[in-house]
C-alpha cells in the first residue's frame, strides 16, 4: 500500500516535530515536508505531490484562513485538516474554516512539552481522520456559502422520491429530528439548517464530534444562518420546537423524557465508539423518548458511532435518513448504518433539508410495525 503523503504547515518547531515523529512512526503514513508559514507552504506544495495537508491556525504570516482560502484556488480537493490550540480563538478561527471548505479540525496537545501524552494525543484524533480520508482528494461537497442567511433564501425543492430504501419511514408525524456527524459534518450541517427554511416547527439535537469551545463556536455559526435558535447544550434546556441543541464537547448530550417535556442533561460517562460526545448515547436517548416520531439523520463522519443508536430507534418504531456516499466527505457513519440495514433513506446533501421539511408537511399514515415486532413475528414464524 503507498503510504498517504502529509505535508505540515505550523510555526512552531516543536509542533513539527510532534507531527512527523507520530507520522514516521506509522507504516502506511509519511511526511513530505513542512513549512512554518502559509506563504513558504503556498510555494512548496506546488512542487510536490500530497495527499493531506495538516495546517495550524494562528501563524504570523499568512494565518490559517488566508492559507486555506488559496490552497482552496489552487487545489481545490486536496484535504485540509485544521490543528488548533484549544482557545476560543482558536476554536472560532477553525470553525469558520470548516464553512470555508476546511475538511476536518482538531484540537493541538494541551502540553507539548509532555512528548509521550502528546504524541498519545495526535495518534488518537489526527491519524485517524488522516486514513480515513484515503483515496478522497476532495473538499467536502457542497460547500454552503459562509454568509448565507435564511432571508430571502429560496426554499429548496423536496427530494423528488421518499420511496424508503428499507421497510419504509414511520407512518407516524414526526415530533423531533435527531441528527449525528463528524467529519465534514459542519459544513453538511450547515446546508441542512438553512435548507430546512425559515419557521421549522420541531426540535432538533446535534451530536457532532468535537472538542470543547469548538461546539459553543459551531452554535454560533449555525444559529447566524437561520432563524431557529441554535444553542450548545446546558444541563435542563427543555428540547422545544424551533430550538436545536448541539452537544457540547467532552460531554455527551442525554434526554429524559418529564410528565410534560424533554430535557437535556449532560454527563461524562466513558466514551462509546472512542467519542464523547457520542452519537449512539444521544440517539438511545431521543428514542426513548419520542419512539416512533423520531427522525435521525446520520450525516458524513468517520467511524461507525450512530449505527447502534439507529438500531434503537428503528427497534422503538421511528426512522433514518443518511447522506447519500457521493456528497459525503468520509462515508463511515452513514455506510455504516446502510450496510447494517438500518436507512430508510439514502440522500445527497442538498435533498436533505427538504427531505425533512416534507415530511413534517406530509399527512399521517398508518404505522408500519416496528423493527422489533417485525423481528419478533418472523420469530414466531
Amino acid at each position: 500500500m503507498t503510504p498517504l503523503r502529509i505535508f505540515i504547515v505550523d510555526d512552531s518547531v516543536v509542533v513539527r516535530r510532534l507531527l512527523h515523529h507520530v507520522i514516521e512512526s506509522e507504516p502506511d503514513i509519511e511526511s513530505v515536508g513542512s513549512a512554518p508559514n502559509g506563504r513558504i507552504a503556498l510555494n512548496k506544495l506546488s512542487t510536490v505531490d500530497v495527499d493531506v495537508v495538516i495546517l495550524d491556525v494562528e501563524m504570523p504570516i499568512m494565518n490559517g484562513l488566508e492559507t486555506l482560502s488559496e490552497l482552496r484556488k489552487r487545489h481545490a480537493d486536496l484535504p485540509v485538516l485544521m490543528f488548533s490550540a484549544l482557545t476560543k480563538a482558536g476554536a472560532e478561527t477553525s470553525v469558520e474554516a470548516l464553512m470555508r471548505g476546511a475538511t476536518d479540525c482538531f484540537a493541538k496537545p494541551t502540553d507539548t512539552r509532555n512528548r509521550e501524552d502528546a504524541y498519545r494525543h495526535i495518534r488518537a484524533t489526527l491519524i485517524p481522520a488522516i486514513r480515513d480520508l484515503r483515496g478522497r482528494k476532495r473538499a467536502a461537497a457542497p460547500r454552503p456559502n459562509p454568509r448565507i442567511s435564511t432571508r430571502g433564501h429560496r426554499r429548496p425543492r423536496l427530494a423528488a422520491s421518499l420511496r424508503p430504501l428499507v421497510g419504509g419511514p414511520s407512518r407516524v408525524r414526526p415530533a423531533a429530528i435527531a441528527i449525528g456527524s463528524s467529519t465534514g459534518g459542519p459544513n453538511a450541517l450547515a446546508r441542512v439548517i438553512v435548507d430546512l427554511g425559515r419557521r421549522f416547527s420541531l426540535p432538533i439535537a446535534i451530536t457532532q464530534h468535537m472538542p470543547p469551545l469548538f461546539t459553543e463556536m459551531l452554535a454560533q455559526r449555525l444559529d447566524d444562518t437561520t432563524d431557529l435558535s441554535v444553542r450548545e447544550a446546558k444541563e435542563g434546556d427543555v428540547l422545544r420546537p424551533g430550538t436545536v441543541l448541539i452537544a457540547p464537547g467532552d460531554y455527551h448530550l442525554v434526554f429524559v423524557r418529564t410528565a410534560e417535556q424533554v430535557l437535556a442533561t449532560l454527563t461524562q460517562d466513558p466514551p462509546e465508539n472512542s467519542c464523547r460526545p457520542s452519537v449512539d448515547v444521544m440517539f438511545r436517548s431521543l428514542a426513548r423518548c419520542y419512539g416512533p416520531s423520531l427522525v435521525a439523520v446520520v450525516l458524513t463522519g468517520m467511524g461507525t458511532d450512530g449505527c447502534l443508536g439507529v438500531r434503537a430507534i428503528r427497534e422503538a418504531g421511528g426512522s433514518c435518513v443518511v447522506q447519500d456516499r457521493a456528497t459525503s466527505t468520509v462515508w463511515g457513519m452513514p455506510g455504516a448504518v446502510v450496510r447494517a440495514g438500518l436507512a430508510d433513506e439514502q440522500l445527497p446533501l442538498e435533498a436533505i433539508g427538504g427531505a425533512l421539511r416534507g415530511m413534517t408537511l406530509a399527512r399521517p399514515m398508518p404505522r408500519r410495525p416496528s423493527l422489533r415486532s417485525v423481528v419478533a413475528g418472523r420469530r414466531r414464524t
